[in-house]
């Protein structure tokens, strides 16, 4: 028999951004660096020197921020009282301008960048968990982090009311909405962990300079792992001319760390597994057994449910307690994001997905909706069980579309005036990036540890 124990707690988009997995160091006297070594010693961890050095810059990064105490340095240069009585430039709007040494008061952080599969979150957690004595820090996927940001510029927006005028003016004193989300963000946490840092939506592209200048002023600290260098953040994305500052400024801020190792995912992978392809087995049988076994340990019945989420109603036809038996249609071929995923994780600690077919760039939109959605249910460690109609490592078919580009993607480059091919929102670039990362988390996701992991982190 299975036994769980789960406890969930399914907060409103406008609280306090969800720290995604937390768990404490039970040897909070050693540093991240001691804490490494003994768990190489323990066997618990692999001897690998490309680690070792990556946990040395962690280590030092720990040592500086022991007696660190955030304060807030000002980026206007001025402004009295008559030059914002007579509408002139308040510090205020000075505080907008670029500041490329916004935050060089404070110590600077790590970006931890390679390929899949390397230890990076591994080692970040091992660090955060360390740092027992910040209390006001988090650890947090960077997808969720920008889903609660946004959410509160939309509500910071709103309490703005009415603009306001200076008397001599008729242009509206400008407002910009970043700044107090990033003055919400600096009260709750001055040590953040990104997991996953990686920018695809022009939405956030546009925010991240503005929002991160206003927190590096606040003397934010931040980790972050990433499968891309700082410089191809964002690479041939829509205006990215407007994004460069940020990545400039982001440099400033971090120092970047490269860890290239093996794929430890895929050299851990067990011989059990959750991942059934017709053809070779009874795929929908194993399917069906395996959520009879799952709702066995449920004290409900088998039936629809019906999540309300932004104003929007989320049903599946097929749940029962915490376990979701869904199908790849019902997850990725209707217009969910990653708000919605996060909904599905904080809801359901098991998700079945049914009839997965292999991925092309002819489905770019469902491809990017599972690439999320594995991410999203992977770092609250949700568990999978998938039926598909390849084996994993064919999963992603590497191929150019077969038809001609939609009329959606087709007026949308005619509006942005870009030609085809010029940007990989359209090419299917980022898509082929991502799922490296995505293979190597459903290779993890198969292992019996997972599958363990979640009744300790929730």
């Amino acid at each position: 028999m299975l036994h769980y124990q789960l406890g969930v707690i399914v907060r409103c988009s406008r609280q306090k951004p969800l720290v995604l997995w937390a768990p404490a160091c039970h040897m909070s006297r050693l540093t991240p660096l001691q804490e490494y070594q003994e768990r190489v010693k323990s066997g618990k961890m692999m001897t690998d020197d490309r680690q070792l050095q990556t946990m040395k810059e962690l280590d030092a990064l720990y040592h500086r921020i022991q007696r660190y105490k955030p304060w807030y340095k000002s980026g206007a240069g001025g402004g009295g009282f008559f030059s914002k009585l007579f509408g002139s430039k308040s510090a205020d709007v000075e505080e907008d301008a670029d500041d490329p040494r916004a935050g060089s008061h404070a110590p600077q952080g790590l970006y931890l960048y390679g390929s899949v599969g390397v230890g990076k979150t591994t080692l970040m957690d091992l660090f955060f968990e360390c740092c027992t004595t910040i209390k006001r820090k988090q650890r947090v996927h960077f997808t969720s982090f920008m889903t609660t940001v946004h959410s509160r510029i939309h509500e910071a927006k709103q309490k703005q009311g009415p603009v306001d005028r200076a008397f001599n003016s008729e242009k509206p004193a400008p407002f910009d909405p970043t700044k107090p989300v990033a003055d919400i963000i600096a009260r709750e946490s001055w040590l953040i962990c990104f997991d996953e840092f990686q920018v695809t939506d022009i939405a956030d592209a546009m925010v991240l300079k503005r929002l991160f200048t206003h927190l590096f002023r606040h003397g934010i600290i931040i980790v972050a792992t990433s499968n891309r260098h700082p410089e191809d953040l964002y690479k041939n994305g829509l205006q990215r001319t407007n994004f460069l500052p940020f990545i400039a400024l982001l440099q400033q801020r971090c120092k970047s760390v490269q860890l290239d190792s093996i794929d430890y995912r895929r050299i851990a992978k067990s011989g059990d597994t959750n991942y059934f392809v017709k053809g070779q087995t009874d795929a929908d049988g194993n399917m069906n057994r395996m959520f009879k076994i799952l709702c066995s340990e449920e004290n409900d019945i088998i039936r629809p449910r019906t999540i309300t989420h932004f104003g929007r109603d989320l049903t599946f036809s097929r749940t029962c307690g915490q376990v979701l038996d869904s199908t790849f249609d019902e997850l990725c071929n209707r217009p969910l994001a990653g708000s919605d995923y996060l909904q599905i994780a904080q809801f359901f600690h098991t998700v079945l997905i049914r009839d997965l077919p292999q991925l092309t760039l002819d489905v770019k939109s469902q491809m990017r909706r599972f690439i999320t959605l594995i991410d999203t249910l992977y770092d609250n460690r949700v568990r999978v069980v998938i039926s598909a109609s390849t084996p994993l490592d064919k999963l992603f078919s590497v191929t150019a579309p077969s038809g001609a580009m939609s009329d959606s993607d087709r007026a949308l480059m005619d509006d942005l005036k870009i030609t085809h091919g010029s940007s990989s929102v359209f090419t299917g670039e980022e898509e082929l990036f991502a799922f490296d990362r995505t293979i190597s988390r459903l290779y993890e996701m198969q292992k019996r540890e997972y599958w363990e992991q979640w009744a300790k982190h929730r």
